[in-house]
């Protein structure tokens, strides 16, 4: 049985996504994606119930347990492998492979709960890719920098930081000086916190452009 064959497309393009996320893994850009970024969940927002939905259902599914990166790879693995083993089985069955979208479904079915249950020992394997949850006051006395917008008083702008782990956060900073102002790509100070905004100090003065 071919990967190739139309009745597997659905598992070749997943293996070949996860051939590519591994090397970018392995080369070390995989970072430029953020993808652990955009999966955190800030439990101290006014919406704990649909955060407490959100943890659940990723605690189910594994995610967490390793970075996502690593986790995405081990599903789309998983997938694949599940996948072409589908249609073997039915092919030995029936003659015949099932329909891809109706293999793909299974295959799905499958890999949710197997890519849970083999990232969980994974995870104890990587200590120092531990990605348990950190608090938003742990981010207090860290470098950011800004990555969109001019932060004003009253007026916040995008910043990335990253915790103990190394994982990026993206979080809205504000002056900690009121007549202040923070520009993008300026290196900031994360000296407190209210709520879901931080206040910072800049790292070095910014250079003016020259008077011509």
């Amino acid at each position: 049985m071919s990967l190739l064959a139309d009745y597997n497309l659905p598992f070749a393009i997943a293996f070949g996504a996860m051939i590519l996320l591994s090397l970018l893994q392995i080369i070390g850009i995989g970072d430029l994606f953020d993808l652990d970024a955009d999966m955190d969940v800030e439990v101290d927002a006014d919406f704990d119930g649909s955060a407490s939905l959100m943890g659940g259902i990723t605690t189910l599914l594994g995610i967490g347990k390793v970075p996502f990166l690593v986790w995405l790879i081990a599903f789309l693995f998983l997938f694949a492998l599940i996948g072409v083993g589908i249609q073997e089985l039915a092919m030995s069955l029936t003659g015949s492979p099932l329909y891809a979208w109706l293999a793909a479904v299974l295959a799905l079915g499958a890999t949710l709960p197997a890519t849970a249950t083999l990232v969980r020992p994974l995870g104890k394997l990587m200590p120092q890719d531990e990605t348990d949850a950190v608090g938003l006051d742990s981010l207090v006395g860290r470098r950011a920098t800004i990555s969109l917008g001019r932060a004003t008083a009253g007026s916040p702008a995008r910043a990335k930081v990253r915790d103990r782990h190394g994982h990026a956060h993206h979080v809205m900073v504000e002056p900690h000086e009121q007549a202040s102002e923070m520009l993008e790509g300026d290196e900031v100070l994360l000296v407190r916190r209210e709520g879901n905004t931080f206040f910072g100090v800049p790292l070095a003065e910014r250079q003016l452009a020259p008077v011509t």
